[in-house]
């Protein structure tokens, strides 16, 4: 097994519930392997609490959980991502990054 660690970034609109909800629960299942981030297009500014309850019910840590826009992440002192999964509900926006295009 490798000893590296992998960052993957879920991107949804608003960045209130299934980004931070992938988030969460990557960083349990995958704590060692993975380290998750999640981000919006158009990001919502507060957490759904209807997610964070459900998180919660669950033991997940939900301290980390805010809304944020993936311009986070395009930042030079931004993690490198390994990866990024895309939550659709519009049409297709890409994160550039670094000039490559993250989907």
């Amino acid at each position: 097994m490798s000893d590296n660690v992998y960052n993957v970034l879920f991107l949804c609109n608003a960045n209130s519930a299934r980004s931070i909800m992938a988030e969460a629960i990557l960083n349990r299942i995958g704590a060692g392997r993975f380290k998750a981030f999640s981000a919006g297009s158009q990001p919502k500014g507060e957490v759904n609490p209807f997610a964070l309850q459900l998180l919660e019910s669950l033991n997940y840590d939900t301290s980390f959980a805010r809304s944020k826009g993936w311009d986070e992440f395009a930042e030079p002192d931004a993690p490198e991502m390994n990866s990024s999964s895309r939550f659709a509900t519009a049409p297709q926006t890409n994160l550039v990054r670094s000039g490559r295009v993250i989907r």
